[in-house]
């Protein structure tokens, strides 16, 4: 885990300085927040925030960062003595890690000095939108398996040694049953999994011998790697030969195939495994799948029972990057808070003023049925008709009276830099992702044409709003 605090973009330092010289380093409430879904899906998967807690808690400028900072033109030998001192001693309030989250909804709500945020910025969206890609992705893939397993391979095509820790552990909680990543198995207990290469198989005098020899060694755990040579000429045959001898000690094998016509392929030796009495032996696969290749396939009735996912899961694939921006949303000057707001000419890109609040509006039957955000301190009421409108100030909104759970999103999980509760299990994380799928009707979960899930703002949030729109139009008139 890093913890060096020059773990930030440059510019961040060059405007702690400003803010420090000019007296600036005042209280601040800074959103954390993304824009679009990725993958052209329908949710994402909010991950990363106990590894960022656990980073800010210990996030410093050591002496050899400060001498290297030193070295740099243009900063003020006082500012460097002053950060010497830094530490994070904000207050964080977060959507808890695992939960489906939405564009323009606050994932997190930063407040503390405007230094010891702007600093922590980078490290921030580098923890959260990795980790929530990876999630994503890795949730999309076990949706299309239909409950098969699905084992994380992706550790040699990761993007370094941060990237394949992070992903893994963004691969088990988004879904994946286990992952080849054996130092992420020691380190946060995430089940580890792994068959053969070819190059076991080479290594022997023949394929049937490395076979037998992988079996002797791990009867209660034997995969083959059936393709090296020929899948259905040797590879098959040689399988079956050993999951007859292990059958005969009352074990069970698997097979796995890395090439060729996976449809095709699996439908062939489901054939011949099950002629040769090996019903109860089961087909891993891989090579480049992805959750479309995948849907595909269990579509096509493949008889495939485990997918392992590499490449597309660990670096997201066609996606490089979870949207996930930073922006102060509020500020104490005089000691009175000011709401502020960032303007853009593409609406979705403005942002919404003030601290705010977050809540998951439920039916009857426990299914979510929109997110809204409040002021602070707003409340929703049961019972009682509220209309709520488009974060983007355009003429949609929807009224309705809230009949079932209301649920607030925010809570508070550091506090005086310090966390307030102990980080979940990597089993709890999974489990809170899976309950929150649960909870939303399959049309947000498809991939084609997923239903857009509502997130909407309260009346006092919207006039807010348009009163800063009405000011700038002023002052620009």
């Amino acid at each position: 885990m890093n913890s060096s605090a020059l773990f930030t973009d440059f510019y961040e330092l060059t405007m702690a300085q400003g803010y420090w010289k000019h007296g600036l380093d005042t209280s601040a409430v800074f959103d954390v927040f993304f824009r679009r879904q990725p993958f052209k899906g329908g949710f994402s998967v909010f991950a990363g925030l106990e590894p960022l807690l656990e980073a800010l808690e210990v996030f410093r400028f050591s002496q050899d960062d400060l001498a290297w900072l030193s070295a740099q033109p243009g900063f003020d030998p006082a500012f460097v003595a002053y950060l010497a001192d830094f530490r994070f001693s904000g207050d964080i309030y977060a959507m808890p890690e695992g939960e489906l989250a939405f564009p323009q909804e606050p994932l997190l709500r930063v407040h503390a000095n405007l230094i010891e945020a702007q600093i922590i910025e980078g490290l921030v969206l580098n923890t959260i939108n990795f980790q929530s890609l990876i999630a994503t992705k890795s949730a999309r893939v076990a949706l299309a398996a239909k409950g098969k397993k699905v084992m994380e391979f992706g550790l040699r095509r990761a993007q370094g040694f941060d990237g394949a820790m992070s992903a893994s552990r963004a691969a088990y909680i988004g879904g994946a049953h286990g992952t080849s990543n054996a130092l992420a198995g020691k380190r946060l207990g995430i089940p580890a999994l792994g068959t053969m290469a070819h190059s076991w198989v080479m290594a022997f005098e023949s394929e049937l011998a490395s076979f037998e020899a992988y079996a002797d060694m791990y009867p209660d755990g034997t995969t083959l790697l059936i393709d090296t040579f020929d899948t259905l000429g040797s590879g098959l045959p040689n399988a079956i030969k050993v999951g007859n001898r292990l059958a005969g000690r009352g074990k069970k094998l698997g097979v796995r195939l890395d090439s060729g016509d996976i449809d095709y392929l699996s439908r062939k030796v489901r054939e011949g495994l099950d002629e040769a009495g090996l019903d109860d032996a089961f087909i891993v696969v891989s090579n480049e799948l992805d959750e479309e290749i995948i849907e595909t396939l269990v579509a096509a009735g493949a008889p495939v029972d485990v997918w392992g996912v590499g490449t597309h899961l660990v670096t997201g694939g066609d996606e490089a990057s979870f949207t996930g921006v930073y922006k102060l949303a509020a500020f104490e000057r005089g000691g009175v808070w000011s709401p502020t707001m960032k303007f853009s000419d593409n609406p979705d890109k403005s942002t919404n003023p003030g601290v705010k609040d977050l809540y998951r509006v439920y039916d009857e039957s426990g299914a979510a049925v929109a997110d809204v955000m409040t002021l602070a301190g707003e409340t929703i009421e049961p019972g009682k008709t509220v209309t709520f409108h488009h974060p983007s100030l355009d003429t949609r909104r929807v009224t309705f009276e809230p009949c079932g759970e209301i649920r607030p999103m925010l809570g508070k999980v550091m506090e005086g830099g310090k966390r307030l509760a102990p980080a979940p299990t990597m089993q709890e994380l999974r489990a809170r992702r899976a309950a929150s799928m649960r909870s939303f009707d399959h049309t947000f979960l498809r991939f084609l044409n997923p239903h857009i899930y509502k997130v909407s703002i309260s009346g006092r949030l919207r006039d807010l709003k348009l009163e800063f729109v009405e000011r700038y139009r002023g002052s620009k008139g």
